[in-house]
């Protein structure tokens, strides 16, 4: 790489960092960045500086928007300095697609913000943990991923933070990007690009200037739309995990209406791969007929990402005019 690389390692748990709990013979998060580190000798002969920061012992599953929030602010002070090349983020997988996801919409940095986890643990034969370490530090440190914003690296493959989700719950090849593919892979400790990194949306500003609810509702066979009840008045905007290419049951129009005329709603697609329709289908509970009825689409927007965007956007009080246009420029 030339000359010496900083990359700065923040770790917040997950599977990657955890060890055997004696009391409950189960595995729990309790290895710390230098221990992550230390299980990855090779690194040292790499011209890479490490900077390590603990910042969560946590599962995946329990981190919040007030985590990253936290870790957000920690990486802006250290890229302020303009002397760290990348970020990494150690974490669980559980919930690596949507971190990452809300990481890039906050994200106003030139250098790259990788995010890695593992899916099998230390204690396990072949654990992947320190090779998903090592890929993730140098792409971090290539300056060929200036600009890209949060990436997503395990398996030694380079996604999007945009486009990454988790389709296995064991496979150490669990992560893909449907519809896009990884932008990138490692070999022979070389980052090689196979595609341009996605445009990025924002950054949206931070703090948040509002605590917001932001709901998901997937539409199932049968469905009679009673429980859509349940969310009236109950949140500040919903989304909405339809059929097909963004096609709810006829019974379900009418509370969606009603609901769409008091918070956002978001058309989503319950099968998280391709666009929303737009002009396609026209009987009741299709595409046009929702949008007609104040439905806002998703475009490419799985119904995770969806919620993540629009959660962001309600927490700086935006309006449904820029909501729309926030989302539309996902269709793209």
């Amino acid at each position: 790489m030339g000359a010496t690389r900083t990359v700065a390692v923040y770790s917040l748990g997950g599977t990657i960092a955890m060890t055997t709990d004696p009391a409950t013979g189960g595995v729990v998060p309790a290895l710390s960045a230098h221990d992550l580190l230390a299980a990855v000798p090779h690194l040292a002969v790499h011209d890479v500086a490490l900077r390590v920061h603990d910042v969560r012992r946590v599962p995946s599953a329990s981190l919040t928007f007030e985590d990253l929030t936290e870790l957000g602010a920690e990486i802006d002070r250290t890229l302020a300095d303009g002397d760290v090349d990348g970020i990494v983020i150690t974490q669980g997988t559980d919930t690596i697609e949507e971190t990452a996801f809300v990481l890039d919409l906050r994200h106003g940095h030139e250098q790259p913000v990788v995010v890695t986890g593992a899916m099998r643990n230390p204690t396990m034969a072949g654990p992947d943990g320190p090779a998903n370490l090592y890929a993730a530090v140098l792409a971090a440190a290539d300056p060929r991923l200036r600009g890209a914003g949060v990436l997503v690296v395990l398996n030694d493959e380079i996604h999007a933070a945009r486009h990454v989700r988790k389709s296995h719950t064991t496979s150490t090849a669990a992560f893909t990007s449907p519809g896009a593919g990884p932008v990138g892979l490692i070999a022979e400790d070389v980052v090689r690009l196979t595609a341009a990194p996605p445009r990025r949306f924002g950054p949206l500003t931070r703090p948040r200037v509002r605590d917001v609810r932001v709901g998901l509702y997937t539409v199932s066979l049968g469905d009679d739309g009673e429980l859509l009840t349940a969310w009236d008045g109950r949140c500040d905007g919903l989304v909405v995990a339809a059929f097909g290419a963004g096609h709810v049951p006829r019974r379900l129009v009418e509370r969606l209406e009603q609901l769409a005329a008091r918070v956002p709603v978001i058309l989503a697609s319950r099968i998280d791969n391709g666009p929303v329709l737009t002009g396609t289908y026209g009987y009741p509970g299709s595409e046009k007929d929702l949008i007609s009825r104040g439905l806002v689409p998703a475009g490419t927007l799985g119904p995770y990402h969806a919620r993540l965007l629009l959660h962001e956007l309600l927490a700086q009080d935006a309006g449904r005019e820029a909501i729309t246009e926030a989302f539309a420029a996902f269709a793209r």
